[in-house]
């Protein structure tokens, strides 16, 4: 082979390896723009909860971290107290739940109570023993996705079938929130829970909120949670919550608050969903 051959060879090999690795380049990049596509934002509203949630920690950086167990104290303004582990895998939306107090969920079952959902069923044991009472099951019904909704809350919030609407600015002794109200597509035409999300303007988090819960008819007259922040794993989570009856104009009474506190909470803890089968 003469140099000139030599020398075309090597061009040829050096020509191929630059296609391949333009094409690849290509490849990578429409790989990233189809699995990451531009928001189109359907209102200021979207914008603000979108932007929130980018805060806060989205939905995929949950299913990244696979998991998690904490400990959920709840305190109603009468003093009845609920202490419970909580698990959840968040791919399927599993919940698990074992109360040590449940003086307000189904107080009338004596135990150590235990409520699953491992994606198709509810279920309920009380020290071991399965109840099979409908009453108490539909209770289950009730309390295993709204459990997991409201520690998800923020991230599902960019769910299909959630509609924003931007409702202008307020003033809060001298802080100042954009408030975003939140609807969701109904089903048969049932009654879905509303929210009034108040973005703090300076943080672009959500300080207190506004809510109904459609499924006990508290729907007229709302709900005003108030919430704080704490920095774990990566994620800012609303560990200290209050809420009490306000007016939509999130004007609340001089009534004590109902107090609910999550902690010890961890992630990434290979549950599996055999953890969640009664």
């Amino acid at each position: 082979m003469n140099r000139n051959t030599t020398l075309y060879a090597v061009s040829l090999v050096l020509l191929s390896g630059s296609c391949k690795n333009a094409t690849t380049e290509k490849q990578t990049e429409a790989t990233i723009t189809k699995e990451t596509p531009a928001v189109v934002f359907e209102n200021k509203g979207h914008e603000l909860v979108y932007n929130m949630v980018e805060k806060v920690g989205d939905y995929q950086k949950l299913r990244v971290k696979k998991d998690v167990i904490y400990t959920y104290t709840y305190k109603t303004p009468d003093n009845k107290i609920d202490i419970s582990t909580e698990k959840y895998i968040f791919d399927g939306e599993l919940s698990y739940g074992r109360y040590k107090r449940h003086e307000r969920t189904l107080p009338e079952l004596e135990g150590i109570m235990e409520q699953g959902y491992d994606g198709t069923k509810y279920w309920i044991k009380v020290d071991g023993t399965e109840i099979l009472d409908e009453a108490a099951i539909k209770r289950v019904k009730f309390t295993r996705p709204t459990n997991f909704y409201w520690f998800a809350m923020f991230q599902k919030l960019g769910d299909p079938g959630v509609n924003y609407e931007y409702l202008g600015h307020k003033k809060i002794r001298d802080t100042g929130f954009d408030i975003v109200k939140i609807s969701f597509d109904s089903e048969n035409g049932r009654p879905t829970d509303i929210y009034q999300l108040y973005i703090n303007t300076e943080t672009g988090l959500v300080d207190q909120f506004l809510f109904t819960v459609a499924d006990f008819g508290v729907i007229e007259t709302p709900l005003l949670m108030q919430i704080e922040y704490e920095q774990i794993d990566g994620f800012l989570i609303p560990t200290k919550r209050k809420y009490k009856k306000s007016t939509w104009d999130a004007n609340v009474s001089d009534a004590p608050w109902t107090q609910v506190n999550w902690t010890d909470i961890r992630f990434d803890n290979n549950l599996k969903k055999e953890d969640f089968v009664k």
